[in-house]
């Protein structure tokens, strides 16, 4: 026998308000408030993106943000695994996201990688950059004026061992009760796993890069 519309429907019904009190069970049960540590890592598309996301999402509350870009450089555009042939010129922005956040006072953004290691073949200077950039997120770390800090393409910093890890994993810990930290990148060390309270994995299923196109501005860069 089949079903009639309205016992379809009202099968719908009943199951969206058993599930909807479960959700509201949980909703009730999260009272507490505190800075949290997310990590976006996985060797698909979108984690220096949805970090992005968020700190426009902050924005719009009207917090105070930070960013610090580990390996992405300030001379060369982010290549998202898609070499650019085309220069940036002097005193551009390599991105679209800093050419748009630099706009916002409110932000405290640095460039501060020098490219992809395949780009710079220099290891020390590669070290050396990275360093520079932990002393910058460091000091980012210990204000309580930001509330959202963004730790760009940091795993693969920690991944390579230009830093070491036991100081990040302490100066995140302790960090002010209510800034939340974002940290990218793929190859995120277990440790950092650990202590974060969400971590996304992105994964790829298909990307225009395998079919020739190169990175797009809006896109990846």
């Amino acid at each position: 026998m089949i079903d009639s519309e309205a016992q379809r429907n009202a099968r719908h019904q009943a199951r969206m308000e058993r599930k909807k009190a479960v959700v509201d069970t949980k909703i009730a049960e999260a009272t507490h408030d505190q800075g949290v540590l997310l990590v976006h890592t996985g060797n698909g598309k979108g984690k220096s993106s949805a970090g992005f996301g968020m700190l426009a999402r902050a924005l719009g509350h009207g917090m105070r943000v930070g960013v610090v870009q580990f390996i992405k450089g300030a001379t060369r555009p982010s290549m998202a695994c898609a070499p650019r042939l085309d220069p940036i010129g002097e005193g551009a922005f390599s991105t679209g996201e800093e050419a748009f956040f630099r706009r916002f006072p409110e932000v405290d953004y640095h460039v501060m990688g020098e490219g992809f290691t395949w780009e710079t073949q220099d290891r020390e200077r590669d070290i050396a950059a990275a360093q520079a950039a932990w002393r910058k997120a460091a000091g980012m770390l210990a204000d309580p004026a930001l509330q959202l800090v963004l730790l760009d393409e940091l795993n693969i910093a920690l991944k390579l061992h230009y830093l070491a890890l036991d100081d990040v994993i302490a100066a995140l810990q302790a960090r002010p009760p209510m800034q939340h930290v974002i940290v990218t990148g793929r190859g995120v060390p277990p440790a950092l796993i650990e202590i974060a309270d969400t971590v996304t994995e992105m994964v790829v299923v298909k990307h225009a890069f395998a079919a020739g196109i190169r990175a797009q501005k809006g896109i990846e860069l």
